[in-house]
């Protein structure tokens, strides 16, 4: 019988999300002969969808699940072109590193496909690093290093990574280790990424970014990401930046353990990647049924230069503007101490604008609006920050895992990185999440909302003086989703490309 599967309340409508059952962290991406693989945890087992444009996704069968050593925990996947293993008869073939976890203890094992993904064989010899006496030692990350010759993975370990290199995904060997008096310590590291970007697009210059992700703690209010850019020689990590100098990667509360996709061919160019959104303070609270978590829109990474620091920026992929139906430009629109509404209504939409000021103490968008909600984001002038309030973005009595208040209805700020009285936003409005890309992407905010599905208005507002709001294009998002029948990741059933 068809059901109701992705039009259920609250359900996203242009964001990767499991038919039926809690997803969390992204696992097993990567990218080969033209489908790109997204798995992700789906309690200790990997979900697995593949899609061709990273738009429209078909759910596979589960990709790994537990067995004698444990559940199968996050990790990574990588293209092995020249069957460095020996495991795929001279051809190219998937290899998959991941954490095998099991009566407290993690350790690092191997699995394979030689059928573009759909069935998946784990190593014998497993696990292929065993566990070194750490009590946090998982989400292996895997590259292949051209100037050595080596694979190289890093894995999280506590408060730090660790660095291994293997000949041939097998026989690893320690390299070194990363971590002490560098950037946030306020819970354990963990997904772990490493990949080279070129800096403003200089191929002569190019710099490492180590991004991690923070565990649940009270120091940064929940879960959280941080990112080191630097130098990597195959076996160790320089971070160029002090080593008490902390760079966040999103400034919501809901974009976690984001990891970059491996093998993007050479002529895409692009480093892609995407994060879980969802806190670890309330992992699984969400008000949906019978789907928990989603995956963030994907997007290309760049490191640009900003006044004397190089940062790393995130940009919606290209991708996105298929999904475009309905379409509306306005004229150019002054507000002043006030609040202008919009004439349009949506709950899955894509904005973009431009805002100029001269003296003003804030302004900014008021998101799923209705007499009663509305998500706010801007920028105060008086404070020089960006800003993200969910305090009235309707339901919020999230439970953190010890079932207490998960203070979910908050306002997060950030210091912005630019000076300039010209503020650029492209955000991803869908039916209970909010993606901001304030100045060309160099700062973000994610977060998840639950209004009420009557909360659809848009209005513009400015305090404090006035605002000039320019190039404001609005898209409505057409679903990736058609009704289906209800499954889970671990059947045959796929979903249907199509625009709702």
């Amino acid at each position: 019988m068809v059901a109701t599967a992705y039009q259920e309340p609250y359900r996203l409508q242009y964001h990767l999300s499991a038919p039926s059952g809690a997803m969390s962290d992204p696992n097993g991406m990567v990218c080969f002969e033209g489908e790109y693989h997204q798995c992700y945890q789906y309690t200790g087992r990997w979900g697995h969808a593949v899609s061709r444009d990273l738009l429209y996704w078909e759910h596979l069968p589960l990709a790994l699940a537990g067995d004698e050593l444990g559940d199968a925990w996050s990790g990574s996947a990588v293209v092995d072109w020249r069957d460095t293993s020996g495991l795929f008869n001279g051809k190219p073939g998937l290899a998959a590193v991941f954490t095998h976890f099991k009566d407290g203890l993690q350790s690092q094992s191997l699995a394979y496909s030689s059928d573009k993904g759909r069935t998946w064989a784990k190593f014998a010899g497993n696990p292929v690093i065993p566990n070194p006496g750490l009590k946090d030692f998982r989400d292996p990350k895997v590259l292949w290093h051209p100037e050595t010759g080596r694979w190289v993975m890093v894995v999280s370990a506590d408060k730090r990574v660790r660095f291994y290199s293997s000949p041939n995904l097998i026989d690893w060997t320690f390299e070194s280790e990363f971590g002490e008096g560098q950037g946030s310590h306020a819970a354990v590291w963990e997904c772990p990424d490493l990949f080279p970007l070129a800096v403003d697009g200089n191929d002569h210059d190019v710099k490492w970014v180590l991004h991690v992700s923070i565990g649940d703690n009270e120091e940064t209010d929940g879960s959280t990401a941080q990112c080191f850019i630097g130098r990597f020689d195959g076996r160790q990590f320089v971070n160029d930046l002090p080593g008490n100098e902390v760079r966040w990667t999103d400034f919501g509360r809901d974009f976690y353990a984001a990891v970059s996709y491996s093998d993007i061919p050479e002529e895409d160019g692009r480093r892609i990647w995407l994060g879980w959104m969802s806190n670890w303070m309330y992992p699984f609270d969400a008000p949906t049924d019978p789907w928990k978590g989603a995956m963030s829109i994907p997007r290309a990474l760049s490191l640009r230069t900003e006044g004397e620091a190089v940062r790393l920026a995130q940009q919606p992929i290209a991708e996105l503007k298929r999904l475009r139906g309905e379409s509306s430009q306005l004229r150019e629109l002054r507000v002043e101490d006030g609040v202008i509404r919009l004439d349009f209504t949506g709950s899955s939409y894509e904005l973009e604008a431009t805002v100029e000021w001269e003296e003003i103490d804030e302004f900014g968008f008021r998101f799923r609006t209705s007499d009663s909600e509305a998500t706010v984001a801007g920028y105060c002038a008086r404070t020089h920050e960006l800003f993200l309030d969910r305090t009235r973005s309707g339901f919020s009595d999230i439970r953190n895992r010890s079932g207490n208040p998960a203070r979910f209805a908050k306002r997060f700020n950030a210091p912005r990185y630019r000076s300039a009285n010209r503020l650029t936003l492209h955000a991803f409005v869908d039916a209970s999440s909010i993606e901001l890309f304030f100045d060309d992407g160099l700062q973000v905010f994610t977060s998840l909302i639950y209004p009420d599905p009557g909360s659809a208005g848009l209005e513009l507002f400015a305090s404090g003086g006035s605002a000039v709001f320019t190039g404001l294009r609005i898209h409505k998002m057409t679903s990736i989703w058609r009704p289906m029948h209800n499954d889970t990741p671990g059947t045959n059933r796929s979903c249907e490309q199509g625009t709702g």
